[in-house]
């Protein structure tokens, strides 16, 4: 096994989510007084059950969704064995005839072979037979799993009914939130978890993701398998639901997984003495699941083209230009995907940057494919006007041979042709598009802005925006390739991969074992790049890529207003959320942090709250033109946003948009004001009607989802900012070590660098800037508020070697601090004399090592 490399280190935190004093408390409830909903053992299935009832709109939709699903697997099997055994195909084609005593009028059903007769072609076909087995097997599997599911589900109605007080009506036109708002509130009186008196809305959110938040970190790390280089193909992106199947089976829940139950890894895990054992063990597993998947390739292969053809046929002959269509990639749902992100709220990120990556890739035709997309379409045209003609004169043109089928291939040529011609009215602006889809997607490498006009970057971001027909193909694929990942690419990640979760697996108590990276806690995974300097502790190798960390912290916060972080993470919130407003009005910090003045915006941030808003709002100069140095930030900005909130149109002209921009700014205080009383700040009513409380709902889940995507770019702007200061420090750097320091001015000795303390801009955005005093001294203060919190932070929470310190983390829980154990020998370069890091011994016995799960006692 010495071919097993890995560069992960151990994080050695416990978390207790609890509130301090009941770590270890175990409700008692008289028996007389427990309801039926009292001490549910298995939380994380009952908690997915209730949030896919409530995605499925209701127990009769689930129901009907269910029972379809069972006769549509049975519909596939048996028309597809009908269609190859029982069918006359000459006589279909024509090509026999039948003597008819009645008619020489050929019906369908002279077509079909007589019953004795297909039977024994099915008898005599042994494929046939044992795809009917299979196929057999595997329906009796779903039947029972669905009779389960049913029982499950009732249980479930059953609980919406009577704890949460909700009918199915109501159901699909409640929000989750209202509904995850109710299940906090009957914690008090029905104590479902018995381990907490509280549940808050990170317990649910870790249990219902507690195996997806996995999967998110292991792409975040690029631990996952899914990146090739290929001959011809260059960097190429593999990823189906198939082979995320296979990992999930291997992780989570297949026989021999790494998980007992779906709330606690196996202890063996949680220990790095036998770490080689355990790799070889998972190694060996992947092999044989690999070899499975190669035995069963024709059955599901079979399956695949069956089910692929019978669900796009219809579609490809209604809408031809449909495979020409885009979808998010598997694997960009997944890169993309925040901790902690439900499926639905992932969805609507996604389908609301669906446009603007429309528009995005389309920027990118080839001009040389639209001007023979152009001459073939115009030939294919001609074609079809003159067969459409002829039938126009004479009907019995369609019974010529190959004419009806000329007709159809036509219009298909002229659909397809279609797709490869640009809208002659489309402007070329990658750069804008590109940060409107940042806007939605939240994620975006660094190297991608200021670079959206190569055809680079659009190849990337293919990888995540694919062709539906592309799509199809690599499902189509899928039994063929996933054998192949498994065995010769997985397999050499086995001692990553139990790396990974032993050092990334944390003990929550009343959720069980959770991922670390989960706990959305700055000081452990924090990236110092995405304004987590001076606040995290974490090695590189902790770090979450991209801003992970920091942006699924955002995200949850303003997703759920009602959950109350630490005081760390509510510091680090609190600070972002007012940098951001005061970016945003350019004024003193007792400014209403919304309100707008009668002059020009005068930063990036401002530019972005203006444009979503309408075009109209736009300020102009007493002249009635529009001022030259906000022109760029303004139509920049407004067009950016503009897409954020799809109701801002209605706002306006219902003469409401001041009324919204209050109500926007009033979010926090309602989601406070009615954290008592269980309310949904998403959902409450104007009291005058359902439809206003609807409205209401809609109204602050835009506002939201705005504020997010202004946070979204207002973190990457700054990070980019960050990142080029640090590139000219480092060069000036290597230059005073170049050169002899009396070669250095003393003005630029002396000077600070302001720039850096300025909102960063990019060329895209207005080059004026605020006075010398406004933005520098506010972020001047906010830095020194932040330095002021991390070293006193820093001074109570100093780690010493074997030292157990009790801290917060990010999830409002109580850490338990030990000493750091790297692996492999790691050292982080600059810092092996601070932190004296002792190399992982590979042999030694398990007892020697320290667990790496410490419960809270």
């Amino acid at each position: 096994m010495a071919h097993f490399d890995t560069e992960y280190q151990r994080l050695e935190a416990s978390y207790s989510d609890s509130p301090p004093g009941e770590e270890n408390l175990l409700m008692h409830v008289p028996e007389g007084a427990k309801s039926q909903w009292h001490h549910i053992e298995n939380l994380d299935l009952f908690f997915q059950r209730v949030y896919n009832l409530h995605q499925k709109n209701g127990f009769t939709c689930m129901l009907l969704g269910e029972i379809f699903e069972l006769v549509q697997l049975l519909f596939v099997v048996g028309f597809t064995v009908f269609l190859a055994n029982c069918v006359d195909y000459d006589i279909l084609f024509a090509n026999k005839f039948v003597n008819h005593t009645d008619s020489s009028k050929v019906t369908l059903p002279d077509a079909f072979l007589p019953v004795d007769v297909c039977s024994a072609c099915i008898r005599d076909n042994a494929f046939v037979i044992f795809v009917l087995m299979i196929s057999g097997v595997f329906w009796l599997h779903r039947l029972v799993k669905f009779i389960y599911n049913v029982c499950c589900y009732w249980e479930i109605r059953s609980f919406y009914i009577n704890a949460l007080k909700m009918t199915m009506s109501e159901l699909p036109y409640a929000t989750w939130q209202e509904v995850q708002a109710r299940i906090v509130e009957i914690q008090k009186e029905h104590q479902i978890c018995i381990h907490k008196k509280e549940l808050t809305e990170l317990d649910i959110y870790h249990r219902i993701l507690r195996f997806k938040n996995y999967m998110v970190a292991m792409v975040n790390k690029s631990l996952l398998p899914v990146r090739f280089r290929l001959p011809l193909l260059g960097d190429s992106v593999f990823y189906t639901r198939g082979l995320k199947y296979n990992f999930e089976l291997i992780f989570f829940w297949g026989p021999g997984s790494l998980f007992e139950n779906e709330w606690s890894l196996k202890s063996e895990y949680k220990r790095g003495g036998n770490r080689l054992e355990l790799a070889d063990r998972l190694a060996s597993r992947i092999l044989w699941i690999g070899i499975a998947n190669l035995l069963l390739c024709p059955v599901i292969l079979v399956w695949q083209i069956l089910y692929a053809f019978f669900s796009y046929t219809e579609v490809i002959k209604r809408e031809p230009g449909s495979l020409g269509a885009r979808c998010w990639s598997l694997y960009g749902r997944c890169y993309l995907r925040h901790f902690n992100e439900l499926d639905h709220e992932l969805m609507s990120r996604l389908s609301k940057g669906y446009k603007a990556a429309s528009k995005y890739m389309n920027c990118f035709l080839s001009p040389l494919l639209t001007v023979v997309a152009k001459n073939v379409a115009f030939f294919a045209g001609s074609l079809l006007a003159v067969l459409i003609a002829l039938t126009i004169y004479d009907e019995d043109v369609l019974a010529v041979e190959h004419v009806l089928s000329s007709i159809t291939l036509l219009g298909v040529c002229i659909t397809v042709c279609r797709s490869f011609i640009p809208d002659k009215h489309m402007v070329f602006c990658p750069e804008q598009l590109l940060r409107v889809i940042l806007a939605h997607i939240h994620y975006m490498p660094d190297h991608w802005q200021g670079n959206a006009h190569r055809y680079e970057t659009r190849d990337q971001f293919s990888q995540l925006f694919q062709y539906k027909a592309v799509f199809i193909l690599e499902e189509l694929l899928s039994p063929v390739v996933t054998p192949i990942i498994l065995i010769f690419c997985l397999r050499r990640k086995s001692l990553e991969i139990i790396d990974f979760f032993r050092n990334f697996t944390v003990e929550v108590v009343g959720v069980g074992d959770t991922c670390s990276f989960a706990q959305m806690d700055i000081r452990q995974h924090g990236h110092p790049a995405w304004m987590s300097e001076g606040k995290t502790e974490a090695s590189i190798y902790q770090q979450a890529e991209d801003g992970k960390t920091e942006l699924s912290l955002m995200h949850f916060a303003i997703t759920n207003p009602q959950w109350q972080p630490p005081q760390e993470t509510t510091h680090f919130i609190s600070q972002l959320k007012e940098r951001v407003h005061r970016e945003a009005t350019g004024l003193p910090s007792d400014t209403h942090p919304l309100s707008f003045s009668e002059s020009e915006p005068r930063s990036l941030i401002a530019n972005l709250l203006a444009g979503p808003s309408t075009l109209a709002s736009v300020h102009f100069c007493r002249d009635g033109s529009l001022a030259n140095h906000a022109a760029a930030g303004i139509n920049d900005g407004a067009s950016a946003l503009r897409s954020l909130s799809p109701i801002s149109s209605s706002l306006h002209l219902r003469g409401s948009l001041s009324a919204a921009h209050r109500a926007a700014g009033h979010t926090s205080a309602m989601s406070k004001a009615m954290a008592g009383s269980g309310t949904d700040a998403r959902t409450v009513s104007s009291g005058s009607s359902a439809w206003e409380g609807q409205l209401t709902s809609l109204v602050l889940s835009e506002y939201a989802s705005t504020e997010m995507s202004i946070h979204a770019l207002y973190m990457h702007e700054l990070h980019k900012q960050q990142s080029r200061s640090e590139l000219s420090r480092h060069t000036w750097h290597r230059q005073e070590s170049d050169e002899s320091s009396d070669s250095v001015p003393d003005e630029v000795r002396s000077e600070p660098n302001t720039r850096s303390r300025n909102f960063p801009r990019s060329h895209t955005f207005p080059t004026t800037v605020p006075s010398p005093s406004a933005i520098p001294t506010s972020a001047t203060s906010s830095t020194n508020v932040g330095q002021e919190v991390v070293s006193s932070q820093s001074n109570s929470q100093r780690r010493h070697s074997g030292t157990n310190i009790d801290s917060l983390g990010a999830g409002g829980v109580k850490v338990v601090r030990s000493a750091r154990v790297p692996m492999g020998g790691w050292a982080e370069e600059g810092q092996a004399a601070t932190r004296h890091h002792e190399p992982l011994p590979e042999e030694s016995s398990e007892d020697e090592m320290p667990p790496h799960i410490h419960k809270v006692t």
